[in-house]
């Protein structure tokens, strides 16, 4: 990796916000023309990163803490450090997409130097592997990806969605999530009262199964679902165990074990 620090830069450290975690990483273009200029001249690379920090700063209509980006990468294979690590980024549209990943700017445009190079693309994953080292998920994402926008333009959106791979190499693996958890049966006499159901009773458990029975199309609320157990609770359950094929008195509550797992309801 060739980084080129805030300190080579002659800048001072981040005044960006502090995160420590994201989804993953989104990557960027500049959507406006991008001299070819900076094919041949690694100097006029630095020059536009600066340039584009100069301008954010001077937008007071946004109020940039920093230049928007975690990174960016020139047609060299330098990645240029701008918020950097674990830093929110200002770049992915609104306040909560700027939370759910960090970014990093290719120096193309949507004119010009429009083409990334191999040593471009190499150096931009080389900024997502860093990022991924420091809190990033493993989400690669293009701007435009919940935004409406063209970022980052017809080729670099091409090759994040193959995956981003090094070029020369092959796609990388993505890493796999892990197995979802749900929440284990907890037994009938959980939801029971002697007999009856425990009307009342408080559970985070019962907002999570309420959740799901709304989601598989059986919820019979006005209301909620909440954490107190409650008549609309029950007769959803009970739909949901009719869907399951169950009738008469297996049907009624409480849950049973075959459809508990069959809801899966996430660990809570």
């Amino acid at each position: 990796m060739k980084l080129v620090t805030r300190a080579a830069l002659g800048w001072p450290a981040s005044a960006a916000p502090s995160q420590t975690s994201t989804k993953g990483v989104k990557v960027h273009y500049e959507g406006t023309a991008v001299s070819t200029k900076l094919l041949t001249d690694h100097n006029a690379c630095l020059d536009e990163w600066k340039n584009i920090r100069r301008s954010h700063l001077a937008n007071t209509a946004e109020g940039y803490s920093d230049v928007a980006y975690n990174y960016a990468a020139c047609p060299h294979g330098f990645l240029l450090e701008g918020r950097g690590l674990r830093k929110r980024t200002g770049a992915n549209g609104n306040q909560a997409l700027n939370q759910a990943h960090y970014a990093i700017l290719g120096l193309v445009g949507s004119s010009g130097l429009v083409e990334p190079t191999d040593a471009m693309l190499s150096a931009i994953r080389d900024g997502i592997e860093l990022l991924r080292k420091n809190g990033a998920g493993i989400e690669i994402k293009g701007h435009r990806d919940g935004y409406a926008t063209a970022c980052p333009g017809g080729p670099l959106y091409a090759w994040v969605q193959k995956g981003a791979p090094r070029p020369g190499g092959t796609t990388p693996t993505t890493p796999k999530p892990p197995a979802a958890k749900y929440e284990p049966f907890p037994g009938a006499s959980f939801f029971l009262n002697g007999s009856r159901p425990a009307l009342g009773k408080r559970s985070p458990i019962f907002t999570a199964m309420g959740k799901r029975l709304v989601a598989v199309g059986c919820g019979r609320y006005k209301v909620g679902p909440g954490p107190e157990l409650g008549q609309a609770d029950v007769d959803s359950y009970e739909a949901w165990q009719r869907k399951q094929g169950y009738t008469g008195a297996a049907a009624k509550w409480p849950p049973g074990r075959t459809t508990w797992d069959a809801l899966k309801i996430p660990n809570v």
